[in-house]
């Protein structure tokens, strides 16, 4: 089962969404492309992960504009059974909870709903107040979540086509599903 992976600039839970794909894309009953917006690709590198996508996963896309690589499309084909966006920044969620697609991932969110693809989601900011991250060095960074982000968040959940995740491991049961 061929799925598309986006990747943000959210670097909180990278590494371990990272772990739990890489387990799924090896047990070869689950194709992953990797699609990397410019945000993306920096997180990538500055998260020391970007060599690995490419050693693990076939195809490893770079965003260089909203429709090239040509994701939306081969969404709308159904050339994947399901798109997912993990980690993803409070600004990918803000665009899509008001219909902004002017990047590779939040065109091919929204015209994946359209073409009736499981788009899931999983935002960075769940839950007003603070939370801790992990930086690439090891170091816990405390960030503040807002309020204004948890409302998108809550405004994601009530369109049609997505499905929000709260947490990495929700991918294991979610691509089981899909793939009965």
């Amino acid at each position: 089962m061929k799925i598309a992976w986006g990747i943000t600039g959210a670097g909180d839970k990278l590494l371990e969404t990272l772990e739990i794909i890489r387990i799924l894309n090896r047990e070869k009953e689950f194709d992953f492309e990797v699609f990397l917006s410019k945000a993306g690709l920096l997180v990538s590198k500055y998260y020391n992960i970007y060599e690995e996508l490419v050693d693990n996963f076939e195809k490893v896309w770079l965003e260089k504009d909203a429709n090239t690589p040509f994701l939306a499309g081969r969404l709308q084909m159904k050339e994947f059974a399901s798109f997912i966006v993990a980690p993803a920044t409070s600004n990918t969620i803000a665009k899509v909870a008001v219909g902004i697609s002017d990047t590779l991932l939040t065109n091919a969110i929204i015209q994946g709903i359209k073409g009736n693809i499981p788009v899931y989601i999983m935002p960075t900011d769940l839950k007003v107040g603070e939370t801790i991250t992990i930086l690439p060095n090891g170091r816990e960074l405390k960030l503040r979540v807002r309020k204004e982000d948890v409302l998108n968040v809550n405004k994601l959940k009530d369109i049609e086509g997505i499905k929000i995740l709260e947490r990495p491991e929700q991918l294991i049961d979610v691509l089981k599903i899909l793939d009965r």
